[in-house]
């Protein structure tokens, strides 16, 4: 790989480095929101509240099917940072090509499950009838392209595990160009509806995960990808499994508790379900650019345990978490701020829009507490402890939210969406604290043990 693509995260100023990987991941991750945005803007706008709601409502099952497999692209991250970062370039090799040709078996798993049950899932969320034949067409074509998804998404894992945030996103500007304009050519001059906004996110991600196998291709140095020498390797799949799908299973158990609080939201009816898609695709840039501070965690973590700088993922906590605490404040508050101006870009209807404002007011301000979690939750994957955030996130944040939901919101005079959305800061409180307690116990004996266990976990 070029050196100019890498960043050395162990040595030299931290806060520049740390900066300097981070803001191309926060510019990728808004792209990729950009996707989905802009699907919400022109169905809102050209097709109607019904069509908004369709794809809105859908956010919940996307991130449910994915995160299992992103969770192993996580994994993967996390294995070729620890080998780069100890130079071990044949190891390195054998978890390229493994990672490759798992996001290629993913996604054709993930297609299969996903159109022949469409349908059923958005049943048992309790879609309402007007939106359900929408929602179903809408997601069904999304996951036609879903194996584009995860090998772009796996592709960047292992570019972010060298250092390499840029790249991904040029090509994720590239992808995003082409999204905006087929949105519009499908939606107002073919009239397509939600249909023609899946087939032009289906079709952008497809030129995405091209554009970066081929980078991979080209490619001289630690993240050669050469498709003659894809190949499972037992090894390596068997660490990628014990990292990501933790990782997985803890991206999965939130979405599970989201469906649920989904769910519940769309009892309120079409009008709170538009509302509330807007404000998530809204929220949903404030907290991508909190995460990418996660990801930062996770490799610069991963690369200085592999290179035996332990000293140094202590700087690495400080600084992501003051890094974060910054986004969360300034970006959340902002959001909250102008919600409604925001929120009339996605429709004019004063009563979606006045539904997204209640969202926000009490989730978008103390949206940092969300970023303190996600950091705490990438320095301990950066250690090996992927467990730990499973465990702690199921207790505190998902179980607790069902219970919320099981218990207060039963109760008539709570029995609102308000109620529904209070459970979000709360379980983020509860989260961050006991996972601070876990990242003291795990460095602590990480440094204790004094020795690299690729796969260690609590």
């Amino acid at each position: 790989m070029p050196k100019n693509y890498e960043i050395d995260m162990c040595h030299g100023p931290l806060l520049k480095k740390i900066c300097l990987f981070a803001i191309p991941l926060i510019c990728s991750t808004t792209l990729q929101l950009l996707f989905n945005t802009t699907d919400i803007i022109v169905v809102g706008r050209f097709a109607g509240d019904n069509s908004l709601a369709a794809v809105g409502s859908n956010n919940a099952i996307i991130k449910l099917m994915l995160n299992l497999f992103l969770g192993l692209s996580i994994g993967a991250n996390i294995l070729a940072a620890r080998y780069y970062g100890a130079r071990n370039k044949e190891d390195m090799e054998k978890t390229v090509h493994t990672t490759m040709l798992i996001s290629l078996y993913g996604g054709l798993a993930i297609t299969v499950v996903g159109v022949l049950g469409a349908r059923q899932i958005l049943i048992w969320m309790k879609t309402p009838q007007e939106v359900l034949d929408l929602a179903t067409q809408y997601l069904q074509i999304y996951f036609l392209g879903i194996t584009f998804t995860l090998v772009y998404n796996f592709g960047s894992a292992i570019l972010r595990a060298v250092g390499d945030t840029r790249r991904p996103l040029y090509y994720l500007t590239i992808a995003g160009v082409i999204n905006v304009i087929l949105n519009l050519i499908f939606v107002i001059k073919f009239h397509w509806d939600v249909a023609g906004v899946a087939a032009a996110t289906a079709i952008s991600q497809a030129v995405a995960s091209i554009l970066i196998v081929v980078c991979m291709m080209r490619d001289t140095g630690a993240v050669h990808l050469d498709l003659s020498r894809l190949k499972i390797h037992r090894i390596q799949l068997n660490l990628i499994f014990r990292l990501g799908i933790p990782a997985g299973l803890h991206g999965m158990l939130f979405s599970i508790s989201n469906v649920v609080i989904q769910s519940s939201v769309n009892s309120f009816g079409n009008v709170v379900m538009a509302g509330n898609a807007a404000a998530i695709n809204i929220e949903g840039y404030v907290y991508f650019a909190m995460y990418a501070f996660s990801q930062t965690a996770v490799s610069f973590t991963s690369q200085n345990l592999g290179a035996g700088n332990f000293k140094r993922i202590l700087r690495v906590l400080f600084l992501t978490q003051c890094c974060v605490i910054t986004t969360g404040l300034v970006l959340g508050v902002s959001a909250w701020l102008f919600a409604a101006p925001l929120l009339s870009i996605y429709t004019k209807n004063q009563a979606v829009i006045a539904a997204g404002v209640l969202r926000m007011g009490i989730i978008s301000k103390p949206y940092l507490l969300c970023g303190i979690m996600d950091v705490l939750t990438g320095a301990l994957r950066g250690l090996g402890y992927v467990v730990a955030p499973m465990i702690v996130s199921l207790g505190f944040a998902c179980i607790f939210r069902l219970v919320w939901i099981a218990t207060l919101f039963q109760i008539p005079k709570y029995h609102t969406v308000q109620t529904i959305y209070l459970s979000y800061p709360i379980s983020w409180v509860l989260t961050f604290i006991v996972l601070g307690l876990c990242f003291a116990w795990a460095y602590r004996r990480t440094t204790e043990k004094t020795f690299l266990s690729s796969g260690s976990s609590l």
